[in-house]
């Protein structure tokens, strides 16, 4: 297969204690990988011994500045000019590794990204609306013409003016929480990002967005954006949701007080180039 290829392709995933997921990350992917680059923000389990078992992975260390700030970092890492971006807990399905196939043999491609959609296992079944699917992002992009941005954690690729997007068949299959235990403990830390964030930004705490906000990300998940036919896992969903936007207004309302200099569950490298 590689000598019909017209081009090479760099997977590049971030790390941090990643044991449980990373090689089947890259087992999903490495059929049609050049390299994988692995950058891990120093991890204590054996994340870096499972992916340097790997004969495709290059793998490098550097402390977690944020979300936008590592896959930036990752991305300068690549060798190849077209990128392939996951997360540790994600993998590619077999349409998907079809179609990377198909496109690394194409004579011309008229993209500079593609989107594709992304399918996530939650409390026991694939949640198919809620908001969290497809929601398609672009995931596969040229080098030059592409950047991760947004409010960190929730990054996304941009492409640079003048770029074309596609979409690509098949699905990015995430397996973001292994009970609602762990969804909460995510929220927690996402929240305290995001309010992090948002105050070394200049936003301040306003009680009318505190009672607000979270009623209608209740409604948004559950009713506008289907939750409702995901069953209970749905329900969950847009409680949980709702509680996340809560809890970044409640730690913003700390920082706003100065009742403390940051939320302790951050690790101290954050927001630190």
């Amino acid at each position: 297969m590689e000598g019909k290829r017209k081009r090479k392709l760099s997977v590049a995933i971030i790390t941090f204690n990643e044991e449980k997921n990373i090689g089947d990350c890259i087992r999903s992917i490495e059929s049609v990988a050049d390299e994988i680059i692995v950058l891990d923000s120093l991890s204590t389990d054996r994340t870096k011994e499972i992916a340097t078992s790997f004969s495709k992975v290059k793998f490098f260390e550097s402390p977690f500045p944020g979300h936008v700030e590592q896959k930036n970092k990752a991305i300068g890492f690549c060798s190849h000019d077209w990128i392939l971006s996951l997360d540790a807990d994600e993998r590619a399905d077999q349409t998907l590794v079809h179609s990377m196939e198909t496109f690394l043999e194409s004579e011309n491609i008229l993209a500079d990204g593609y989107k594709i959609a992304r399918l996530t296992y939650h409390l026991g079944r694939w949640i198919r609306h809620s908001g969290w699917y497809p929601l398609r992002r672009y995931r596969l992009f040229r080098k030059n013409a592409a950047t991760w941005v947004g409010e960190n954690p929730h990054d996304y690729i941009e492409l640079k003016s003048g770029s074309v997007g596609k979409v690509m068949k098949g699905d990015i299959l995430h397996y973001s929480f292994t009970d609602f235990s762990h969804q909460i403990t995510t929220i927690n830390q996402f929240s305290s990002i995001v309010a992090y964030t948002r105050y070394a930004k200049g936003e301040r705490f306003s009680l009318f967005k505190t009672f607000f906000k979270p009623f209608g990300k209740f409604l948004e998940i559950y009713i506008f954006k289907f939750g409702f036919l995901d069953g209970i896992p749905g329900l969950w969903i847009a409680i949980a949701s709702s509680f996340s936007t809560f809890l970044k207004y409640a730690k913003l309302y700390e920082l706003d007080r100065k009742q403390i200099d940051r939320p302790s569950n951050i690790r101290k490298e954050y927001g630190k180039n």
